[in-house]
């Protein structure tokens, strides 16, 4: 039996121990999986108590949202491991297919797609929608980041950084034009990120920052930007307005910060929030969602929700830093970017210290369009892990 023991390879065996250490499949990153998990499950229970008092009073069964967005998930844990398997320099190398197809949608929504509240944002597609502008993340990443990393030097040069601005440019004018201006700053927060990090000078952020600023203005000059995303800035400007203009605006953003600062440190408990329950604030399983958490679970569930996304960021920041290369770390920065910009957006407007941008919390807030690309964010990120050892 000794003799047997002896002579038996190292990686012989069952399941993963008979891979190699760098094998693909024994570099998941566990800790990063089991965080998004927990997020995604806590959404599914916060989706159903926020959307259950409408679904009830409707006759409706409670349950059916709730159970949609588990379906999104799984949809998207899909896209996620098939994301993750594919070498990402191998989808790089699709990157411009890939995001022609994205523009193509985009251009296509702004003729064809429904529209909702004064916007074309999706394709009706029965029970379901299709947001591209979110599916437009993941491309416009993965072509900026493959354009940034051929070069051999450290430094961003201006003919580079110019096509860069492109590249992200035409995305984001489709998507503000559908108007979401709310997904058209995390697209352009994702490329501050990667240009910073793939070595742009100050000068150039800050030039950056100035267009954004300016092709705000024209859209609001040129009529663009509509009355009532203008009204949300002026919202959030006057939050004691007696506008009656504002008032619904106002009223809404005032009831979610209630929500949270009357859950106190445990909450209300689940599906006893008085808020929550009574139907006081619209799109709270999307865009104040947040507020559902704050009113049932008080500061230990925000606190948990919090924690669990500083794991995310943590995790993706030292997949960044292990890379193999510097195209796996500038898609790590944009992944990073992303869900840190959109998180705090969203929690941002819930209490009160941003504008209403619109823009889902990621992994919780209910929705299958921003479930899967942050998905395949996540993938991204997982496939630069698993194969940083070669």
């Amino acid at each position: 039996m000794a003799g047997i023991l002896s002579t038996r390879r190292p990686d012989s065996g069952l399941g993963n121990i008979k891979r190699g250490i760098t094998a693909p499949t024994r570099s998941i990153d566990w800790v990063l999986m089991t965080a998004v998990g927990l997020l995604n499950t806590i959404g599914v229970f916060i989706v159903y108590s926020a959307t259950r008092p409408r679904l009830i009073s409707r006759g409706s069964d409670p349950f059916s949202f709730a159970q949609r967005q588990v379906a999104f998930i799984i949809v998207a844990l899909v896209a996620m491991v098939v994301v993750m398997w594919l070498d990402y320099v191998q989808l790089h190398g699709n990157a411009n297919l890939l995001y022609a197809g994205t523009l193509f949608l985009l251009v296509l929504v702004l003729v064809t797609g429904a529209v909702i509240g004064g916007a074309r944002l999706s394709f009706d597609l029965g029970p379901i929608s299709v947001q591209p502008s979110e599916i437009s993340k993941v491309t416009t990443l993965l072509l900026l980041a493959g354009y940034l990393a051929r070069g051999d030097t450290e430094e961003v040069s201006y003919e580079m950084f110019i096509r860069s601005l492109f590249i992200v440019g035409v995305p984001v004018v489709l998507i503000a034009v559908e108007p979401d201006l709310g997904s058209a700053s995390v697209v352009v927060a994702m490329a501050m990120g990667v240009l910073l990090v793939a070595g742009a000078r100050a000068r150039y952020i800050i030039l950056i920052t100035t267009l954004s600023v300016s092709s705000v203005v024209a859209g609001v000059v040129s009529g663009v930007v509509r009355d009532y995303q203008l009204q949300r800035i002026t919202g959030f400007l006057n939050q004691n307005s007696d506008s009656a203009s504002l008032q619904q605006l106002i009223t809404q953003v005032r009831f979610a910060k209630r929500a949270v600062a009357t859950g106190g440190f445990f909450g209300k408990g689940y599906l006893d929030g008085p808020l929550t329950n009574g139907r006081f604030i619209p799109v709270q399983s999307t865009d104040f969602v947040f507020s559902a958490v704050g009113e049932q679970f008080g500061m230990v569930g925000c606190g948990i929700v919090l924690s669990l996304f500083a794991v995310v960021l943590w995790r993706i920041f030292r997949i960044a830093r292990l890379a193999q290369d510097r195209l796996g770390t500038l898609v790590c920065t944009g992944v990073f970017t992303m869900i840190l910009w959109q998180a705090f957006q969203n929690i941002g407007m819930t209490m009160g210290i941003t504008p209403v941008s619109g823009v889902p919390l990621p992994f919780v807030s209910y929705g299958g369009s921003h479930t899967v690309a942050f998905a395949m964010m996540i993938g991204l990120a997982q496939s630069v892990h698993m194969r940083r050892f070669r």
